[in-house]
């Protein structure tokens, strides 16, 4: 039976942030923790933080990844020197990791992955897969694991990110740290279940850009133009822009169908382009040839309401069930870059609070990262500039 405990610290020292996150959530008996999973700002050296980690719990698995800020029981901070953990006791879990996983070869890695965890541990339901947020066609990502588990394993989790730059993003397993990496939890305690849910709170506007040419998840032209530079000239943006000046306000609409749209709360499932080669735009999943894609814009008061009502529905669906941890990936672009920090700890809050077990937030790891795996219409979907919720019941 597994259990769970989080903690989290802004600390400038990496060594001084492990100790903290795991003295907050576990005080002096971290030693015989199983897994410990961490997610840190760019400010950290990655390979002195897992070497802490094993330093202080040496029988542990660690995986790790960047993000651009972090969310914990202690509240939300988007700084260069945030650090955040689940420490996990039990050993009903697998692991699994790749290095060099790219969007040309997404479905093969995670395959690998698949396979591995299920080699390791019978039983699994849930995983919990990371991966690069850089050129990394996702959909397939989820299509590997559900090849070898089947549609009904839950998958949540995210991509890594760093201070939004689209540059440069970090993955460790144990105490080896990667660029361009993914890792994968599986969970096989029989006690447990996983509910997900994601929203955003973006509007379409204008006419939309149809791909007139792409190969996997590259788009090379839209309207028959050069893919990037008519993305810039949509976007009324100067020719040398970069991936990290299109995030905030570049978010692209992929239609939903009715059915999808009511249960999302909102008509278009949202895309960020974090990478491209020349006019070559690398989209986070595969787009075919037709596709339309609108750009939108943000609504405040519309990501207000769709957060009372996402977490209102999880919160009805799972009437009579303890919540013994939740794990929360926000997009970057929702948080300090979206809001003041007054409005952004009053969503997290909103988040939070109906989720409280005799009055105390449960074990709680969240992160802003580059994109957001969460169920949709009964599917595992892979999201972006959302806020997902994965919360897991005993």
């Amino acid at each position: 039976m597994l259990s769970f405990y989080s903690g989290s610290a802004r600390v400038i020292n990496t060594r001084r942030g492990v100790m903290e996150c795991l003295e907050i959530a576990l005080g002096d008996n971290y030693a015989d923790t199983d897994l410990i999973i961490l997610h840190a700002s760019m400010g950290h050296d990655f390979k002195e933080m897992v070497d802490q980690a094993h330093t202080m719990a040496p029988k542990a698995r660690i995986v790790a990844t960047s993000c651009c800020g972090t969310v914990g029981v202690e509240g939300v901070s988007e700084s260069m020197k945030d650090m955040a953990l689940m420490a996990i006791k039990g050993t009903d879990f697998a692991v699994a990791n790749v290095d060099g996983i790219f969007g040309h070869n997404s479905y093969e890695k995670s395959l690998e992955m698949a396979k591995s965890l299920k080699a390791q541990k019978p039983g699994i339901n849930m995983i919990y897969f990371l991966a690069s947020g850089i050129d990394i066609s996702n959909d397939t990502c989820v299509r590997a694991f559900e090849d070898v588990f089947g549609n009904e394993v839950t998958i949540f989790g995210a991509t890594s990110s760093d201070n939004m730059k689209g540059i440069i993003s970090y993955q460790a397993v144990d105490q080896k740290v990667t660029e361009h990496g993914a890792y994968a939890v599986g969970f096989s305690d029989p006690s447990l279940t996983v509910d997900t849910q994601a929203t955003h709170g973006f509007v379409a506007i204008g006419e939309p850009l149809v791909v007139t040419k792409s190969t996997g998840h590259l788009i090379e032209e839209f309207n028959g133009q050069p893919a990037w530079s008519e993305y810039l000239r949509r976007l009324g943006l100067p020719a040398e822009a970069t991936c990290g000046d299109t995030i905030p306000i570049g978010a692209l609409g992929e239609e939903l169908s009715p059915a999808l749209a009511k249960e999302y709360g909102n008509k278009h499932l949202l895309r960020v382009v974090t990478k491209h080669d020349g006019d070559k735009m690398h989209y986070a999943t595969e787009c075919p040839v037709g596709t339309k894609l609108w750009l939108t814009t943000r609504d405040e008061d519309l990501i207000f309401s769709e957060m009372d009502r996402m977490v209102g529905a999880m919160v009805e669906r799972n009437k009579g069930k303890k919540p013994v941890a939740v794990f929360h990936a926000d997009c970057l672009a929702r948080g300090r870059f979206l809001f003041n920090r007054i409005i952004k700890e009053e969503l997290v809050s909103k988040m939070q609070n109906p989720f409280y077990v005799d009055g105390q937030c449960p074990p709680w790891l969240g992160m802003y990262g580059f994109g957001e795996f969460a169920r949709l219409g009964g599917k595992n979907i892979y999201h972006n500039y959302t806020t997902a919720l994965y919360v897991i019941y005993r």
